[in-house]
């Protein structure tokens, strides 16, 4: 990976997800000569909520359909990435986001795009587990040793 906060993000994530994001990530930056920022990653609960009641009961646009639980950064297993512009200096939020998907499904990764309500910067893998599974997880505290990350 080219971005340094890139390389913070990701190593935030779930255990499980790590390798498939680094890789998913190298190989999109290699084979289209581009730069990626992890935009967003791993998420807290509280993070969540504050980031769901946005729109609703405090000002600003909505930015998320999922509240605190629901969503798979509260776990570790998405991340929201975008690509520099040539400069390098800020995001290229007109990316075609298309262009990632084969790099994306090489790793087992669900995309935003196929979302019906589209995420285009959006990229996660479930490991065949559905939120109320992982929240299930969460407050049952079966959590990987020493992390607070849910075995899956």
């Amino acid at each position: 990976m080219k971005d340094l906060v890139s390389i913070e993000r990701v190593a935030l994530l779930h255990p499980k997800f790590r390798q498939s994001a680094q890789d998913f990530i190298e190989d999109a930056e290699n084979t289209l000569g581009i730069k990626i920022r992890v935009v967003q990653g791993y998420r807290t609960f509280a993070e969540q909520d504050v980031i769901y009641q946005q729109g609703r009961t405090t000002p600003g646009n909505i930015v998320t359909y999922s509240p605190a639980g629901t969503s798979y950064h509260n776990y570790g297993l998405a991340m929201d990435l975008c690509p520099f512009m040539d400069s390098g200096l800020s995001l290229n939020w007109n990316y075609n986001f298309e262009l990632l998907r084969p790099f994306a499904v090489k790793q087992g990764m669900t995309l935003g795009l196929d979302f019906p309500k589209k995420d285009s910067d959006h990229f996660e893998n479930k490991y065949g587990f559905n939120w109320r599974d992982l929240l299930h997880k969460y407050q049952d505290n079966d959590f990987i040793s020493g992390t607070q990350y849910v075995n899956i």
